[in-house]
């Protein structure tokens, strides 16, 4: 039989439990840009043709900008009939049509052009940017090694000042990782930037945002159960 020391301790075998927790302050290596462009007219079809040509003229715009732009993602389309308020019978005044579009961008040199030349366009709105981090992103992981090293370092300081030393991990588990917590949704935007209300050449072009990247908090955090030698009291 082999000499396991039981992982609820035992005066033999003492159980000592820690918290490990790390917070990094990194770069940001995306930001999300949401893009609607939107069109109205009284007649379904002139309404639809518009909010085609802006849409398109969003889309080559982003793709000008090559690997810039990794991602480009068309989102809800609608488009919505306006009734007249006055009479029972259903007399359209106008039809709304409205498309969103998320461009998410690595190269924060071509951001500002970016953001500035979509928001100078027809019935555009923009809002952004979203600082963000890649779920792979290095940072997590060094996050969860520094937290690791914490929780041991603290099972260390509280087992010598017994006179112990640590003998044995027992569990190491994320914080909360047997309750499942739901993902934080997105944040609000923090504003908007809207495109010009109606076509008409620029006498010339908008001015590129300074945008500063925002640094991103990295959080890791776990529970350590260790077991130690006899303390000496």
């Amino acid at each position: 039989m082999t000499d396991t020391p039981p992982p609820y301790g035992t005066p033999d075998h003492p159980r000592v439990a820690v918290r490990g927790e790390a917070r990094l302050e990194v770069d940001p290596e995306t930001a999300h840009i949401g893009i609607t462009v939107t069109a109205r007219g009284k007649d379904r079809r002139a309404a639809l043709e518009d909010l085609t040509r802006r849409n398109n003229h969003v889309l080559e715009l982003a793709r000008s900008y090559g690997q810039a732009v990794e991602k480009l993602e068309t989102g809800a389309f609608s488009i919505t009939p306006e009734l007249t308020q006055r009479g029972r019978d259903e007399k359209i005044r106008a039809y709304h049509g409205r498309v969103h579009v998320t461009a998410v961008l690595n190269d924060f040199t071509a951001l500002g052009e970016f953001t500035t030349r979509v928001a100078d366009l027809d019935m555009t709105r923009v809002n952004g940017p979203w600082w963000g981090l890649r779920p792979d992103s290095p940072a997590h992981a060094n996050a969860r090694r520094q937290a690791v090293h914490e929780a041991v370092q603290r099972a260390r300081e509280y087992a010598d000042a017994l006179g112990a030393h640590l003998t044995a991990l027992v569990e190491l588990a994320d914080l909360g990782a047997e309750n499942a917590i739901a993902a934080a949704p997105m944040p609000a935007a923090p504003g908007g930037i809207r495109g010009r209300a109606a076509y008409g050449a620029a006498a010339e072009p908008a001015p590129a945002l300074d945008l500063e990247p925002q640094r991103q908090t990295v959080y890791a955090q776990v529970n350590a159960r260790f077991t130690m030698s006899p303390p000496k009291l």
